[in-house]
Order: structure tokens, then C-alpha cells, then sequence
């Protein structure tokens, strides 16, 4: 890749904003924004639930690997991935390998405000999910750490204000 940017990553729970934050993050950097996700429903032509209706969540991991593992050998991009993307320890290679890795920490009281509502996110379409989301958490949350070059603490600040002090951590870690 030579002197092209490498890839930012944004990991994190459903619900901590990778996507509002990387629109604005990529904007801030001049950088393209790529939602993992958005990409894996265009390629299908259908929403996630879908997905995970006829294949399982297996079938959409082993699909979020292959869109992950294309989108980090492009330079210049704000990847906001799914919220389990470190379950697979090959994801974790090459988010750690092929990029820098922001984790966007929000505590789960949070994450369920946020995402009570969402009718979009299969994971949570049970009878509790607060609890389910609490044990997304406990399993995710020591992934997300061991892979995360910056570790961003989840406040309720805006996506700019939450931007700003993402560029000025990755400044810092760049030493520029």
C-alpha cells in the first residue's frame, strides 16, 4: 500500500454510533465512509434480518468476513463494522493486520436506550433485551479491547464533538 492511508476500523456494540460517528469521522479526514453492513445489503439486495432469517447467523458472519476482508485492502477508508465482527478471530487478524482500530465504548444502559426501538437488529428481537445486550457486552467487550489501537470512552456528546476527539487521539498515535 506504499504511502496510502490504511484503513480506520470502528468496532463496537450496536448502538455506539460507529456509523453517525464515521460519516463525520471520514468527512473530518477526507477520507471515503463505508458501512460493513450497508455494504453486505447492497451486495444481497436484502436487510440484515433477512440474512440472518434464511442463513443464519453463521451464514451472515461467514458474508461479514469476506466484505471485511475486501474493504481492508483499500486505502483511505472510515470502516464502520457490525457489532460482532470480533467474534471470529480471523476478523480480528486482519483488523488488527490492515488498519487502525478505533473501539467506540458504550456502556449497555446506553447501547439499550439506543436501540429499544430498532425493529432492524436481530440480536435483539427477544423477549429481554437489555439482558441481551448486557451479555453481547460481557462476551464482545475484551475483543474489542484486544484488538482497538484507540479506545474511545461512549459519551453523549454529538458525532462531531465525538469525531474531533477521535482525529486528535489518531494524531497522537501517528505522532503527527
Amino acid at each position: 500500500m506504499g504511502t496510502e492511508p490504511l484503513p480506520i476500523f470502528l468496532v463496537g456494540m450496536m448502538g455506539a454510533g460507529k456509523t453517525t460517528i464515521g460519516r463525520e469521522l471520514a468527512r473530518r479526514l477526507g477520507r471515503r465512509f463505508v458501512d460493513c453492513d450497508h455494504e453486505i445489503e447492497a451486495r444481497t439486495g436484502v436487510k440484515i434480518p433477512v440474512i440472518f432469517e434464511i442463513e443464519g447467523e453463521e451464514g451472515f458472519r461467514r458474508r461479514e468476513t469476506l466484505e471485511l476482508d475486501e474493504l481492508s485492502r483499500q486505502s483511505g477508508l472510515v470502516v464502520a463494522t457490525g457489532g460482532g465482527i470480533v467474534l471470529a478471530a480471523e476478523n480480528r487478524g486482519i483488523l488488527r493486520e490492515r488498519g487502525t482500530v478505533v473501539y467506540l465504548d458504550v456502556a449497555p444502559d446506553v447501547l439499550f436506550e439506543r436501540t429499544r426501538h430498532d425493529r432492524n437488529r436481530p440480536l435483539l428481537q427477544v423477549e429481554n433485551p437489555r439482558a441481551r445486550i448486557a451479555a453481547l457486552h460481557a462476551q464482545r467487550e475484551p475483543l474489542y479491547r484486544e484488538v482497538a489501537d484507540l479506545i474511545i470512552p461512549g459519551r453523549r456528546g454529538t458525532p462531531a464533538t465525538m469525531a474531533r476527539a477521535i482525529e486528535r487521539e489518531l494524531e497522537k498515535l501517528c505522532g503527527r
